[in-house]
């Protein structure tokens, strides 16, 4: 397989709500029903998924060679599921949080007993309040291995490959965040934070209360690697520290394995080995399509051009933004990105100069002429002026940050996002 020619993956979550904009725990029934129509039409059942509570499903994408390949299945899918949807009075809420209080129903799964008792009931809760979109960036085949983390037998540009993508995705994280913005109510609540970020991944130095507060080598953001040995240690690091969170709730270890887990699979991190064969990219909001699409070519079109012009990826002291210095690629340092740039990703957002700088030096290292996308990526900031987000736009027409938002006002806002979510997909289903 030729650099440049590598595939790209989607898997989006989505809330299910009844017609009146209801949370609904109906998620089984619903994707019996879409695995049932999948096969009848020819579509593949088994991008139709359960998430970990049962009023939230995923649909996922197969690996596309192209954003415009990728828009395409993606599509589909989403139609499929909206229309079984219709047909059951129930429809896809898209964004990150649902804007009023919840109470999630819990999968009866060992792998996700383990994580409850491990993080405890109250705090992993948070992980059934939100969703995510989660993008993967293949990387050369059999260089990730669920066992030791990268093989022995890779080359050294497959390995070489693998930590410039992992960089990239990295150093990509907190304008995934700015750009991602979607719902800005949790629990009724608005406070000008980013809540997916907050309460999924959380925060000790910035006192975020969520799953992965008190565990941030499991669900922050690791570190870059500047070689093969060190992104190793940092998935033994991270296994290590969940075996001993596991130990110190009680949890004995084996449950952990007899759930499916390996090393690969004992974090929920940002940025992440996938044994798909892939770096994971989980730290976005789930969105509606034009906003997904526009994210999704921004990430393709910085790693098919880190890949083509064989661009070395690393971080640099002092650096607060992309700067390409002949064939390297100069990114933020490791903490002023998990530090300075997270904390205004998550609460100024695109408001915020450090991170609009940080997103322009992104911007133009990734808009190149003749590359795919380029009219759409241009519109970023065209169309949105100054980085306009669906959070903003959200908060123009509900209440102000730091209101409480009315269950009448909260359930109009799911049944507008449902229509806008619908409305996408069929005028983008008519362009592809």
């Amino acid at each position: 397989m030729k650099l440049g020619k590598r595939r790209i993956g989607l898997e989006q979550e989505f809330f299910l709500v009844e017609e009146t904009g209801k949370f609904s725990n109906r998620a089984d029934e619903f994707l019996q029903n879409c695995r049932q129509e999948a096969e009848t039409i020819g579509l593949n059942p088994d991008y139709f998924m359960p998430e970990w509570v049962k009023g939230m499903i995923e649909i996922n994408t197969p690996p596309a060679h192209t954003p415009t390949e990728l828009a395409i299945a993606y599509l589909k899918n989403l139609q499929l599921g909206l229309q079984v949807g219709k047909k059951m009075h129930l429809r896809l809420y898209p964004l990150s949080s649902y804007p009023l209080h919840l109470i999630p129903v819990i999968r009866d799964k060992l792998s996700y007993h383990v994580q409850v008792r491990t993080v405890g009931y109250d705090r992993f809760l948070n992980a059934g309040k939100c969703t995510g979109t989660h993008i993967h960036l293949e990387v050369p085949p059999g260089v990730i291995d669920s066992r030791v983390g990268v093989s022995y037998n890779s080359s050294a540009a497959e390995r070489e490959e693998l930590i410039n993508i992992y960089n990239l995705a990295t150093a990509l994280d907190s304008a995934l965040i700015a750009l991602g913005r979607a719902c800005p109510f949790y629990e009724g609540e608005a406070t000008g934070l980013a809540y997916h970020i907050v309460r999924y991944r959380g925060s000790d130095r910035f006192g975020w209360e969520g799953v992965y507060t008190h565990l941030q080598s499991v669900g922050g953001l690791m570190p870059y690697a500047d070689s093969v040995e060190q992104l190793v240690e940092l998935q033994f690091e991270r296994y290590y520290a969940w075996l001993t969170a596991m130990d110190n709730a009680g949890v004995e270890r084996k449950l952990f394995t007899e759930g499916g887990g390996n090393l690969l699979k004992s974090g929920w991190n940002p940025v992440r080995l996938n044994a798909l064969g892939t770096v994971e990219l989980r730290g976005i909001d789930s969105n509606y399509p034009d906003v997904i699409f526009t994210i999704m070519r921004l990430v393709y079109n910085a790693a098919r051009r880190v890949r083509q012009e064989g661009i070395t990826v690393r971080p640099a002291q002092g650096a607060h933004t992309f700067e390409l210095r002949n064939d390297w690629l100069v990114v933020p340092e490791f903490d002023y990105l998990n530090g300075e740039l997270l904390f205004a990703a998550v609460t100024e957002g695109v408001r915020s100069s450090k991170v609009t700088a940080y997103l322009d030096s992104i911007l133009e290292f990734a808009i190149q002429d003749g590359s795919e996308g380029i009219n759409y990526l241009e519109k970023l900031k065209s169309d949105w002026g100054e980085y306009q987000t669906t959070e903003a736009e959200i908060l123009q027409e509900f209440v102000p940050a730091g209101a409480k938002l009315e269950k009448e006002e909260g359930l109009r806002l799911v049944r507008e996002a449902c229509d806008e979510l619908e409305a996408q997909v069929s005028s983008f289903s008519q362009k592809y």
